[in-house]
């Protein structure tokens, strides 16, 4: 008799797993598969349909001459080679991007054989990482991406630049500063609104700029019926797309920022009492519509206009996408040459605007480039806030009072007597219905105008908070910019 026959079959299947795979842990507590050699990490408890790690031992063992084993010893056996790995030592892995050793930054081009590129300081490669610097994480959304071309001169932006309808250049120039900065892992970035009329291309150009990050598999989505759906989407994927939008909702609105800038839920562990699953995301937004409607101040400023006009010339599907994907190699290879040339490139940080990272990025590439990238995301910006005063009476209605204030002077009333002044300002002599909405307390007031005080400010009308004594007190100025510039910091 064998000792494999001589052995019980789940000792059989740990000593095969423990010799042809690496076992780890995430920070949350979820144990990964790693087969030695590769970079690609499955959760051993995952039976989703890219290929679980139950499918690939199965496989494995069948294969080597092992045999096929039953339910109840693979069970066993991927039991105790959990509890094992909860031992070992704690390691992340990535969706589609990573950090690396040496300031270095990964791609994952979603490949079986697990070549990446890595993109560093003073060039990129294509390589298979070593898989306990990085560990990529596979799901339906993984599509894979051609090998990036090399030597392309910038000629694949130009490609794509002519392929997208965008407005003007300074357009083409944000579309460019976001599409790097979704190659940087840590690094969040606004998310651009493409929006024009019927007819511009706004869902093919959307297609178009994910595809160049997700590969070609990847496509436009409805927006889910509810919160959990549209995390758990865009936890399994790096680019989000949501077409045709005409909607924000304030829940929604809330949402979004939170996908754009980082956040974090909490749930049930399921068949658990007192278990819980933690789902982190951050993760690069993309969105299409003719318009929104109302926008909330604090999405606006995590929001990237992209405005595209109507061709003047139609084109077929088939042609526009097999130029596309023709062209795919070329534009992934001259995103990544302009990448690593943006690493070497110094430029000051702008200290003014809320998405301070992707504000850098852009100066780093007009450094480069003398794109103007940074002066049309303050210009794209200063568009949103009158969008939001546009749509909010009562923004109109402060700036309207604060037209009347001396830049020298310090209004400083409480709460709800701002309430009785704003609300006579705005019924005025004809008493007109307030509109819905419009704040009941003094409270509400307070609220509303901390929501709205950057936007305010981008005005030129500062709002603050004080107390004297046992009041409370809201404080309202309009001070002079102090140098002729200031114009181009305040937009």
């Amino acid at each position: 008799m064998s000792e494999d026959e001589k052995n019980p079959a789940r000792e059989v299947i740990t000593g095969y797993a423990q010799a042809n795979f690496r076992y780890f842990r995430t920070a949350d507590g979820t144990v990964y598969a790693q087969r030695n050699g590769q970079p690609i990490a499955r959760p051993i408890r995952s039976q989703g349909t890219t290929g679980s790690h139950r499918q690939e031992l199965m496989v494995g063992l069948f294969k080597d001459g092992y045999g096929v084993f039953n339910g109840t010893a693979l069970k066993e056996a991927l039991d105790l080679i959990e509890a094992l790995a909860m031992t070992e030592e704690v390691q992340a892995v990535h969706i589609r991007v990573a950090p690396g050793s040496g300031g270095a930054t990964w791609l994952d081009l979603g490949r079986d054989d697990g070549k990446s590129v890595r993109i560093h300081p003073t060039g990129w490669e294509i390589v298979t990482p070593e898989p306990r610097e990085v560990c990529w994480r596979r799901t339906q959304l993984t599509g894979e991406l051609p090998l990036p071309a090399k030597d392309t001169n910038g000629k694949g932006l130009d490609l794509l630049l002519r392929l997208c309808n965008f407005a003007d250049a300074r357009t083409e120039s944000l579309a460019v500063a976001w599409l790097v900065g979704c190659l940087g892992p840590s690094v969040p970035v606004p998310a651009p609104f493409l929006t024009g009329p019927q007819g511009a291309g706004k869902s093919t150009g959307g297609r178009m700029l994910i595809r160049i990050i997700e590969g070609m598999s990847a496509d436009l989505r409805r927006f889910p019926k509810d919160e959990e759906s549209l995390i758990a989407a865009v936890a399994a994927g790096w680019v989000t797309a949501l077409d045709n939008l005409s909607h924000l909702s304030p829940d929604l609105s809330d949402l979004l920022c939170c996908i754009v800038t980082g956040a974090e839920t909490v749930k049930r562990a399921l068949f658990t009492d007192g278990d819980v699953v933690r789902s982190r995301y951050r993760r690069p937004l993309l969105m299409t519509g003719i318009d929104v409607g109302v926008i909330r101040p604090d999405l606006a400023e995590r929001l990237l206009p992209l405005r595209l006009e109507r061709p003047r010339t139609r084109r077929t599907e088939e042609e526009l996408w097999a130029e596309f994907t023709e062209a795919l190699p070329v534009i992934l290879g001259s995103l990544l040459d302009l990448a690593v040339q943006l690493r070497a490139t110094q430029a000051d940080i702008p200290t003014d605007l809320r998405m301070a990272d992707f504000a850098h990025l852009c100066a780093q590439l007009d450094a480069a480039t003398g794109l103007g990238a940074l002066d049309a995301y303050r210009a794209s910006l200063d568009d949103l806030n009158d969008d939001v005063i546009e749509g909010d009476l009562l923004a109109q209605t402060v700036l309207k009072h604060a037209a009347s204030i001396d830049p020298s002077a310090v209004v400083r009333m409480a709460s709800s007597e701002w309430l009785h002044c704003l609300t006579q300002l705005y019924t005025g002599d004809e008493c007109r219905p307030l509109p819905k909405g419009w704040p009941t307390t003094g409270k509400v007031l307070s609220d509303r105008l901390k929501r709205i005080q950057p936007v305010l400010a981008a005005r030129g009308v500062n709002v603050d908070w004080g107390r004297t004594g046992a009041a409370r007190y809201i404080e309202m100025t309009r001070p002079t910019p102090s140098a002729p510039d200031a114009q181009g910091e305040m937009f």
